[in-house]
């Protein structure tokens, strides 16, 4: 089975380890729910460092280049910041689906439902 891309945003709050903690179990109910999910959140930390101006900067323009190539957009958790707009901004510009993660899980639900019949 193709797996389609799911590139994950959110409010990240915490340090770094309860950041990639979140980002690990939103990439593993994806996983679960059919997807391939894109979380750069979980891994960039290892090998950027945003605190220098240059390296934030091209985490950014990877990220967009990641989310332009996923077939949908899942917001996860209940807050919402500019980072998040603009990820949501950037997909409808795109024509790429947006929706959150407990709309994902509604509709993985129902089609699990039908396998059932």
């Amino acid at each position: 089975m193709k797996r389609p891309l799911a590139y994950i945003t959110s409010v990240w709050n915490g340090d770094k380890i309860d950041k990639m903690i979140q980002a690990a179990a939103y990439s593993r109910v994806l996983y679960e729910a059919g997807f391939s999910p894109i979380c750069p959140t979980l891994y960039m930390p290892m090998f950027i460092n945003s605190d220098v101006p240059g390296e934030h900067e091209n985490k950014i323009t990877m990220s967009k280049e990641m989310l332009k190539r996923s077939r949908v957009l899942i917001v996860c958790g209940t807050e919402v910041d500019e980072t998040v707009k603009t990820d949501i901004a950037t997909a409808q510009k795109l024509g790429i689906t947006a929706t959150t993660l407990d709309g994902i899980l509604i509709v993985s639900q129902h089609g699990q439902d039908e396998d059932d019949d």
